[in-house]
C-alpha cells in the first residue's frame, strides 16, 4: 500500500521528465533554431485569433479596455482588436495613450475624457453609442474606472439602457496583490490615501478592523510619511511596496513598515507605488526569525521539508523562505544559491 505522503506520478509525467534531456540535447544542437521555430508559429497563431476576433460582429456600444500599466506586452488580443475597430478612443490624456496607439498602427481618433471635461464630453459620449458607434475608454494605464474616471459615464450609459462590455487585462490592483505574498481570498481596494496626515490616520482607523489585505495607491514623494504613519494604527502588521509594477526598473519590498520607512526616506523613490497591508494577525516575520528557524530545521529536515515547517508555524510565504534557504545551504556547503540543473527540489 503506498503511503499516503507520497508524491503523484502519472504516465504522462514520467513521459515528459524522460524527454527533457533528449529535447536539450536538440537545442544544444540547434541553438535557436526552435526558439525561432516556437516564435514563428506564436506569431502565425496570434495572427489567426486576431483575424477571428475581426470577423466578430462589433456593434455600438461602450467598451472598458484595460491598457498596459508599464509593459506595451501587457494587452490582449481583442484589446487591439475593438481598439482597432473603434469609431473613437476616449483617454485620459491624448499624449500618453498615443505612445500605445501608435505602437501598434491603431488609427482610431483620441478623444480626451478627464475629471475637468467630463461633464461637457459625456453626453455627446452617450450621443455617439445611441447612434450605434462603438465607443472605446482607455485609461493612462490599467483598467479604466479604478481610481480613474468613467463611473458617472456607465452609470448613464446603464441607465439608458445602453450596450456596455468590460475587456479585462492589466491591473496595478491585482498585480501588486498576486506578488505580494499576502492573503489573496479576501482583500479591500481602498485607492488612495489622502494627503494630509490627519485625514490619513483617519482613514486607517476605518480600515484596521477590516479582516482583508488591504490594497493602496500613493504618490511617491508621500511614501515615507505613509509607511511611518502605518505602525501607530496597524502595529506590526506585514507591509509591501509594489513599485513600478511590469516595469524595467519593478521593486518588490516586504516587512515591518518602520523598516520600509527608513528605506523610502533614504532612497529616491519614483514611478507607481502600491502599498499592501496584511489582514488583523498576519504579523511581519523578520529575516533574522525566518533565517533561526531555518538553520534549526536544517539539522535534521531536508531543504524542502524544512522549508515547509518554517513558513507553515511562521505564516510566511514559502517562496521567501525557500530564497531563504537556498541561501542558508550555499552557504554551509560554498556553493551557488542555485540549485543544480534537473534538480527535482524546487519551492514548495
Amino acid at each position: 500500500m503506498a503511503k499516503a505522503n507520497a508524491p503523484k506520478t502519472s504516465a504522462g509525467a514520467v513521459g515528459e521528465a524522460a524527454r527533457l534531456p533528449e529535447e536539450r540535447a536538440a537545442r544544444a544542437a540547434d541553438p535557436g533554431g526552435a526558439s525561432e521555430r516556437a516564435a514563428g508559429t506564436l506569431a502565425q497563431k496570434v495572427a489567426a485569433e486576431i483575424e477571428r476576433q475581426r470577423a466578430v460582429p462589433l456593434g455600438g456600444g461602450l467598451f472598458l479596455v484595460a491598457t498596459p500599466i508599464g509593459n506595451l506586452g501587457d494587452i490582449t488580443v481583442r484589446a487591439l482588436t475593438v481598439l482597432a475597430r473603434a469609431d473613437v478612443i476616449y483617454c485620459e490624456d491624448t499624449r500618453h495613450s498615443r505612445t500605445l496607439v501608435a505602437h501598434y498602427g491603431i488609427e482610431a481618433p483620441l478623444r480626451a475624457y478627464h475629471e475637468h471635461n467630463a461633464e461637457a464630453e459625456r453626453p455627446r459620449i452617450l450621443e455617439l453609442i445611441a447612434r450605434g458607434r462603438t465607443v472605446a475608454l482607455i485609461s493612462d494605464a490599467g483598467t479604466p474606472l479604478i481610481s480613474d474616471p468613467g463611473y458617472k459615464l456607465v452609470r448613464e450609459a446603464i441607465e439608458r439602457e445602453l450596450p456596455v462590455t468590460a475587456l479585462p487585462g492589466a491591473s496595478a490592483v491585482m498585480a501588486g496583490l498576486t506578488v505580494a505574498g499576502l492573503p489573496t481570498d479576501t482583500f479591500l481596494f481602498a485607492g488612495f490615501l489622502p494627503p494630509k496626515d490627519g485625514a490619513r490616520h483617519q482613514r486607517f482607523v476605518e480600515l484596521a478592523a477590516i479582516p482583508a489585505t488591504l490594497v493602496l495607491f500613493e504618490a511617491p514623494s508621500r511614501l515615507a510619511r505613509t509607511l511611518a504613519a502605518i505602525p501607530e494604527v496597524f502595529g506590526t502588521r506585514e507591509v509591501v511596496v509594489a513599485r513600478e509594477l511590469t516595469k524595467r526598473f519593478e521593486e518588490i519590498r516586504r516587512g515591518t513598515a518602520g523598516v520600509l520607512a527608513a528605506w523610502a526616506d533614504s532612497a529616491e523613490i519614483k514611478g507607481e507605488i502600491v502599498i499592501l497591508v496584511a489582514p488583523p494577525g498576519v504579523v511581519a516575520v523578520t529575516d533574522a526569525a525566518i533565517e533561526t528557524a531555518l538553520a534549526e530545521a536544517l539539522v535534521s529536515l531536508s531543504l524542502r521539508d524544512a522549508v515547509r515547517e518554517v513558513a507553515e508555524a511562521l505564516k510566511a510565504p514559502r517562496s521567501r523562505v525557500y530564497e531563504m534557504g537556498l541561501r542558508i545551504r550555499a552557504k554551509s556547503e560554498g556553493t551557488s544559491e542555485d540549485p543544480p540543473e534537473g534538480s527535482s527540489e524546487v519551492a514548495p
